[in-house]
């Protein structure tokens, strides 16, 4: 049977009007507000290229510079006023995972996996500072005394470091990984740990206390604002568990190659995450378990905390406060930027990096540095408006190959600005050069064709442009009509002989479900034990001699609307005759008792046409398993009767015309009923021999042989002892 390439009769639509709708899409230069608007964001531009997989940490400079800790190459780059970069140090080891400023200018160099803190001079001049036993050396913070204090893993352990390199060890977190550390309003050392995800305040004698214990894997980054409250990102693992079910932190971009575990650390106080639902509370720790990627906790200077912001996919890697007391929050995987603000918090998209991770922010005088992943860059965000922006949504699926519709949109676009959008499709999931080319502008906001070939994918593109205003887009639409596929019947269900069920809310007389109302009205239903059966929802389980029940499944890929036609043939025969036709439902009673007795097929033919014009609509067919229609009792023919000794010996002859004998038992004067055995000890045919053995005291007595069939049709015959 050929397949008919026709379309459905009824179009889908897909629509993105709120900020979850966008955010699924990927932003350049462009903003989402709380309202779901796209604007003109803020202008982003590449400061430095590192040409490395990861920019972990960044320090600002005296004079201005930035100083780069990367990986996978170990290197510290000093990246001047103008952009230009060049190699300061260069360690044996695989990453710079902190940095922390050094007296007379220097720097202090963390590194993993073989864990040093190397202490580099103005002019890249190193020496090694500190080489404690521990693998990974994950972030730094120096206090006001002048003392490094280092956060380490694989066993969770702080060090403080006295300037002349002694160092100790401060304080043990019991967790794999002390990730981030920073310094509260009293001074005070906070820890953020990974596997698990907890944050600790410790005071000048080393005396921890805990201040959150969150369900996810990592506390990457922590941050203080002027009134001591602390900011917390957290993460979860990979696999989005969170606690401590991974024994290492799992912040790093997924493609990080070397068994280095990925980690953004910070010094002084940035941190890097990964880790799903937290708990919420004033302080009480009671776990709330939402699943997600990450999110940020604040804590109160009374240690009263709660978690103000659960994003859906992003995990958040760095935060950084804005002077009205806003947070921006750097995330990954694909490299978001949201500024939070507002009571409730309030998530706006403010950009998004070239990157997949955003690792660390820093704000300077007139601009926001950013540090990237995958690639490893230097980003730079002004105060000024872009003057350009672009927004690609996510791809839409329509399931099958669709012709297209028309395209439309709400936009404000006031004088010197413009909205343009385009569309591209293809048939594979992702965007690749076998997608057709970008179809557009379209002209036309309220409806406007689409151009791009049938295909089963659609993506649409939303360029934003002004120069002294930005335009708002704040919906669009798109329409597509999938093409119309045949239905299936995915399995037909012949219940046995006589069984069926009562329609589930019926009163009064029993209903039986799927039985016609001319068969229901020359039938009286008998109960049986309850039950159940497959296919819709049915009620009491009854019998009912001479009906037969058939449940069925379809399957519309369009999600028409099915109607059936229901065929039967005897075996031997080639021709179909009717059954039923135009049913809804997928359940039929077939009263048996107008066939003769024999074996049958039944087809069911499922239709799309209450969904389609008629030269477009498809059929679908299923043959069941043959089964037996039997409706006629075997017969009982008791033979003579003969005495052996003093016991009686009374033959039987049973035979059947359609079924195989399947019981046989006898009672003497409605006594006890007994089984009987053919002859050959098996009941296997259609006509069967017996032999009952009676006992002297039978003489005068009444001896009833009954016979039951394969499909329940019980014939008996009766004989008088003498």
């Amino acid at each position: 049977m050929l397949a008919v390439a026709t379309l459905s009769a009824a179009p889908g639509f897909w629509q993105a009007g709120t900020q979850a709708d966008f955010l699924r899409g990927d932003v350049e230069q462009l903003s989402i507000d709380e309202h779901g608007r796209l604007t003109l964001g803020p202008e982003l531009a590449t400061v430095y290229d590192a040409g490395t997989p990861f920019v972990w940490t960044m320090l600002p400079g005296a004079d201005g510079a930035l100083f780069l800790g990367t990986g996978n190459d170990g290197k510290v780059i000093r990246v001047d006023r103008n952009g230009q970069g060049s190699v300061l140090f260069d360690s044996s080891e695989m990453e710079v995972h902190a940095l922390a400023p050094a007296p007379a200018g220097g720097l202090y160099v963390a590194t993993s996996p073989d864990g040093r803190i190397y202490k580099v001079d103005a002019k890249g001049q190193a020496t090694t500072f500190f080489d404690p036993s521990e693998k990974y050396i994950w972030s730094l913070a120096v206090d006001r005394q002048g003392n490094v204090f280092a956060g380490t893993g694989d066993k969770g352990t702080v060090y403080r470091v006295t300037a002349d390199g002694q160092g100790t060890k401060f304080f043990s977190t019991k967790a794999t990984h002390a990730v981030s550390l920073a310094f509260d309003a009293g001074n005070q050392l906070l820890i953020g740990t990974g596997a698990p995800g907890r944050v600790f305040r410790v005071d000048n004698a080393g005396r921890g206390f805990l201040l959150l214990d969150t369900t996810f894997q990592e506390v990457h980054a922590l941050r203080v604002d002027p009134k001591g409250v602390i900011y917390a990102a957290a993460q979860s693992s990979r696999g989005g568990t969170g606690g401590d079910s991974v024994s290492e932190p799992v912040s790093v971009p997924p493609a990080v190659t070397p068994s280095i575990p990925n980690v953004s650390t910070e010094i002084t106080s940035v941190s890097v995450i990964d880790v799903p639902g937290g708990s919420q509370g004033s302080g009480s720790g009671a776990p709330d378990r939402r699943s997600g990627s990450g999110t940020i906790f604040r804590i109160q200077p009374d240690g009263l905390w709660d978690q103000i912001w659960s994003p859906a996919e992003d995990a958040p890697y760095d935060i950084s406060i804005e002077a009205d007391g806003g947070l921006l929050v750097a995330t990954g995987g694909k490299g978001k930027l949201y500024r939070l603000s507002g009571n409730p918090v309030r998530a706006v998209l403010v950009t998004r990096v070239p990157a997949q991770q955003a690792t660390q922010l820093l704000r300077l005088a007139d601009r926001t540095v950013i540090a990237t992943a995958n690639p490893g860059r230097l980003m730079a965000m002004s105060s000024a408006r872009a003057t350009r922006g672009s927004f690609e949504s996510e791809v839409k699926d329509a399931r099958l190959v669709s012709t297209w519709g028309v395209v439309a949109w709400k936009a404000v676009a006031p004088a010197g600005t413009t909205v343009e959008v385009f569309t591209r499709s293809g048939n594979t999931r992702t965007p690749d050069e076998a997608w057709s080319e970008w179809a557009g502008p379209y002209s036309q906001a309220d409806g406007s064709p689409i151009t791009s070939p049938k295909a089963r994918y659609l993506q649409w593109r939303a360029v934003l442009t002004g120069a002294t205003a930005s335009p708002v887009l704040t919906s669009l639409t798109s329409a597509y009509l999938p093409r119309n596929v045949r239905p299936q019947v995915t399995s037909i269900t012949v219940h046995p002989p006589g069984v069926v069920f009562q329609k589930p809310f019926s009163s009064g007389e029993t209903e039986i479900a799927g039985l016609d109302e001319d068969a229901a009205d020359r039938r009286h239903a008998g109960a049986a034990p309850a039950g159940g059966g497959p296919g819709p929802a049915l009620g009491r389980r009854v019998y009912q001699k001479g009906l037969q029940t058939f449940v069925w499944k379809a399957d519309d890929e369009n999600g028409d609307e099915l109607s059936y036609e229901v065929f039967y043939r005897r075996e031997g025969e080639t021709t179909w005759r009717p059954l039923k036709s135009d049913l809804r439902d997928t359940l039929l009673v077939w009263d048996t008792s107008s066939v003769p007795n024999g074996s049958y097929v039944l087809k069911i033919a499922a239709s799309d046409r209450r969904a389609n014009p008629s030269e477009s609509a498809l059929v679908g067919e299923l043959e069941s398993s043959s089964f037996d229609i039997d409706n006629v009792a075997p017969t009982v023919q008791p033979g003579a009767i003969r005495r052996e000794g003093t016991r009686f010996v009374v033959s039987a002859d049973i035979r059947d015309t359609d079924s195989v004998i399947t019981r046989v038992e006898y009672s003497v004067d409605a006594q006890r009923w007994q089984p009987a055995f053919p002859g050959d000890g098996i009941l296997d045919a259609r006509q069967e021999s017996f032999e009952v053995r009676l006992g002297s005291n039978a003489e005068g007595r009444t001896l009833v042989i009954r016979a039951t069939d394969a499909l329940g049709n019980v014939g008996t015959g009766q004989v008088q002892i003498k």
